[in-house]
């Protein structure tokens, strides 16, 4: 019954991205809508309950806020250490502990500290998560997971778990 649910969905947001109600489009939407949902279904969320609790898109748009002003901040770094000319970077690769616990949850954070320039996760195995960091400011485990992912994981946990 819940993949009826999502192919339905996919079907509504084939015609609002594609602008077309015409039968030909319905026809087409229908049939990539069932071809998705039936090839992506075990990566689907089967936890709905969660999509109706209006505190966490209150914490996703927290969440967009925090990760634009990150970025900003993480751009204009990035920028210095170009720019500047005795280039100054110190290269390496951290091991992040998390807290988080479900896939979706440590895929949005691994997501986040890529798409946030200076760093780029490498791979993410169990609790940690390796980063490549342009700049190591610290050796302390501790120091350097609450500059990389500490930032963004208390709202992801609010939102995903």
């Amino acid at each position: 019954m819940k993949q009826v649910l999502y192919i339905l969905v996919a079907l509504a947001l084939w015609l609002l991205f594609s602008g077309n109600l015409s039968i030909s489009s319905l026809v087409i939407g229908l049939i990539v809508s069932v071809i998705t949902v039936l090839s992506f279904h075990r990566y689907l969320v089967w936890d709905v309950a969660k999509l109706f609790q209006p505190i966490r898109y209150y914490w996703f748009a927290i969440y967009l806020f925090i990760f634009a002003w990150e970025c900003l901040k993480a751009n204009l770094d990035v920028a210095y250490r170009v720019l500047h000319p005795d280039l100054p970077i110190k290269p390496g690769i951290v091991k992040v502990k998390t807290r988080l616990k479900t896939d979706i949850a440590r895929t949005t954070l691994a997501n986040s500290i890529t798409m946030t320039p200076g760093t780029i996760t490498v791979d993410i195995v169990d609790d940690f998560i390796y980063v490549h960091w342009i700049y190591v400011s610290s050796t302390d485990p501790i120091q350097y997971t609450e500059k990389i992912s500490g930032r963004f994981e208390k709202y992801i946990q609010r939102i995903f778990e």
